[in-house]
Order: structure tokens, then C-alpha cells, then sequence
């Protein structure tokens, strides 16, 4: 096999969940950071929209704070759980960086918003990729109000766009084993 797919092959069957909490709070330089984004700009996207947004948060306790507050703002009465906040505002205290990945929707209709979509979680792919070959770990997260329309309002975006996610990337002593529950096989049908 040629090396090139060998390498790629390793960096994509070795990329793996770390939750935040299991990073260590070593920083990641902001070079790489740039590098990684990097990648996730050259996604494929339908007629060059090339939807992918995302906010840099190099002090990863600004987002943790801003985001227990408006988990805490939008639930109302017994809805607000004190655990939930406590945790969301100390997810990333063992994290380098945090990076809210959005989706914004472009001005041409006849893109459908599922393209757009595919294309933007093509980016993040890209950038957990990049951060695999770079031995930086990486989670990421759809939890607390990152799939609330608040959250993507806070961040100035419109009606149309969507948050994809809150990447956390750091360093991590350990990852977690890669497993699948089924073989590729059994998820193809071969049409000769």
C-alpha cells in the first residue's frame, strides 16, 4: 500500500472521543490551532458557500462561563438544575481551546440547507482530523445550549444558520480504545 494512504489510514482509524475532563490542561500552541482550522478549509462544499464559521476561544473558562449563564438564563424554574450549570461552567477547565463550529447559511436558495450541513460537519471532520496528526485530542459536543437557538443568537448568527457543535481540543495522557459494533461489510451491498 502506498504510504500516503498508510498515513492517513493510521490518523483517521486513531481519531477519538476524549472528553474534556479527561484532557490535561497542557495548552496546545495557537499555530497549531490555526493549522487545524486550516484544514477544515478545504471541505467540500457545493458551489463554493463554503458555509463553516467558528469562534476561537483561547481562555476556554470565557466560553464555559458565557455558557452556564445562558443555560441558567433560558430555564425557567424547576428547568434549571444546578448540577447542569456547575458542569457547564467547568467543562473546560482541563481544555487548550474551545471552538463553536456554525453552519451559516449562504445567500443561494438553490443550495439545500442539507448540503450545507454535510459540508460544514466535512470541516469539523477535517479539523479533528488535523488535530489527530498532531497528537491534540478532541470532543465533539452537542451538549448544553449548543443546539438552542440562544446560543446561536449570542453569537450573532441568523435565523438560518446552525451550531454544529462545541469542539474542545487539549492534550490528553490517555484516549479511549476504538471499537465498531459491526464490521464495514455488513453495512455495504455490493450491485454488480
Amino acid at each position: 500500500m502506498d504510504t500516503t494512504f498508510s498515513t492517513i489510514t493510521n490518523i483517521i482509524k486513531n481519531r477519538r472521543s476524549v472528553k474534556a475532563q479527561a484532557m490535561n490542561g497542557n495548552k496546545i500552541p495557537n499555530g497549531h490551532i490555526a493549522a487545524i482550522l486550516e484544514l477544515a478549509n478545504w471541505a467540500p462544499t457545493h458551489a463554493y458557500t463554503e458555509p463553516w464559521r467558528f469562534i476561537v476561544y483561547e481562555n476556554p473558562a470565557e466560553f464555559c462561563t458565557q455558557h452556564a449563564e445562558l443555560y441558567k438564563q433560558n430555564s425557567m424554574g424547576d428547568n434549571f438544575n444546578p448540577t447542569v450549570y456547575n458542569n457547564l461552567m467547568h467543562q473546560g477547565d482541563k481544555v487548550s481551546h474551545i471552538i463553536v463550529a456554525v453552519m451559516k447559511r449562504g445567500d443561494l436558495a438553490k443550495i439545500p440547507p442539507f448540503e450545507e450541513i454535510a459540508a460544514a460537519s466535512c470541516a469539523i471532520q477535517n479539523m479533528l482530523l488535523g488535530a489527530t496528526a498532531l497528537n491534540v485530542a478532541s470532543f465533539w459536543s452537542t451538549g448544553g445550549m449548543a443546539l438552542k437557538p440562544v446560543l446561536k443568537e449570542f453569537l450573532g448568527f441568523g435565523e438560518d444558520d446552525l451550531v454544529m457543535g462545541i469542539l474542545y481540543f487539549g492534550y490528553a495522557d490517555e484516549y479511549p480504545e476504538g471499537n465498531r459494533n459491526t464490521g464495514i461489510e455488513e453495512k455495504i451491498t455490493w450491485v454488480k
